[in-house]
């Protein structure tokens, strides 16, 4: 009879405590609110439900002991499996812990890029972290139990390495995506050039980026792929673009005014258009003598990457107009053949 008093005071001294730790969390949930960081809000939320269940789960254990068991039934009471509800109480914590630890921490950092890529990383290593920290503590459950892992190690590694083989494709597309997150050679908006094609960032995904062409075309590029290979990126550093336009004039033409006029056109392009930039400054240099012409090379700077061809149009407009007018021949591609007389 003394022991089931004991029992009973254990017990009710065990809901006593569990509630009054209940209000404590709550205490401590508003005053956590009050801080600016959120790592004590993530430590409350991570201890707050596995220590309350667990000092509910001691209570009733503690009790037990002092309650008779049929000698069939003895095997309840034995330490180890308390210990094991310490394991898993103790797992519940870390799973709770780091999840919450990435959805928060890691959702702000995903929050600074425009690229949706890095949210669906977040939500990948939230379901990983808490699937392997619950797998972890299984294996210690199992270990301290006693219990032989070795075959559902073995199995488990012939399992792991059978999906890696069938997976190996989405795998690295997963990773290249993770690393053009972190990396960062080009964010959605960009215009960037990769083994050749030419296009608009539209999404960068697990899998693949997609570019919208300059032929409104979707353009669909294996993750992997674009983190093994060069990119030219046209909006970066800056999204100013140097636009290069060849000139040819006739043998006999007077250089130095055929310089002026280009100077001419691309200051009237600064004033009159909105597409060149003062700043860089617009050059005109007299490169070589052609095979049949005199070539300079006029340098000007968009204020876009997507501004090259209409600045190619209104300045190659502006040179035939200008050289009509100074009698400035543009010369074509031709052959001069001298014979000598007698043949």
């Amino acid at each position: 009879m003394a022991d089931l008093n004991i029992a009973a005071a254990i017990f009710f001294t065990g809901i006593i405590l569990t509630y009054a730790t209940y209000r404590i969390f709550k205490v401590l949930e508003r005053k956590a609110e009050k801080t600016e960081s959120k790592l004590d809000d993530i430590l409350i939320l991570s201890l707050k439900k596995p220590v309350i269940i667990g000092i509910l789960v001691s209570t009733v254990f503690i009790t037990l002991q002092y309650i008779p068991f049929p000698a069939d039934y003895a095997w309840i009471l034995s330490s180890r499996y308390f210990n094991t509800l310490i394991i898993i109480f103790a797992t519940w914590i870390a799973a709770t812990f780091a999840e919450s630890f990435i959805c928060l921490y890691g959702r702000w950092v995903s929050d600074q890029t425009e690229s949706d890529l890095d949210d669906k990383i977040i939500d990948v290593l939230e379901v990983s972290a808490r699937y392997i920290i619950w797998f972890i503590g299984f294996l210690l459950i199992l270990s301290y139990l006693e219990i032989n892992i070795t075959p559902l190690l073995a199995a488990g590694g012939i399992f792991g390495i059978a999906i890696a083989l069938a997976a190996q494709d989405l795998i690295s597309n997963f990773f290249g995506g993770a690393l053009i997150v972190v990396d960062k050679p080009f964010k959605i908006g960009d215009r960037i050039k990769i083994e050749g094609k030419l296009g608009d960032v539209i999404s960068v995904g697990p899998r693949s980026t997609r570019l919208k062409t300059l032929d409104h075309q979707m353009l669909t590029i294996p993750n992997s792929k674009i983190s093994n290979t060069i990119i030219t990126n046209y909006a970066m550093p800056d999204v100013k673009l140097k636009v290069r336009i060849p000139v040819s004039v006739a043998y006999g033409s007077n250089v130095r005014r055929v310089k002026e006029i280009l100077y001419e056109i691309a200051g009237d392009a600064i004033k009159n258009t909105d597409y060149v930039l003062s700043d860089p400054a617009p050059s005109v240099y007299f490169l070589e003598f052609g095979a049949s012409s005199l070539d300079f090379m006029m340098l000007v700077w968009a204020k876009k990457f997507n501004m090259s061809w209409d600045i190619k149009d209104h300045v190659n407009f502006e040179i035939e107009s200008r050289f009509a007018e100074e009698g400035i021949e543009i010369p074509f591609p031709q052959m001069d053949v001298h014979l000598k007389d007698g043949e």
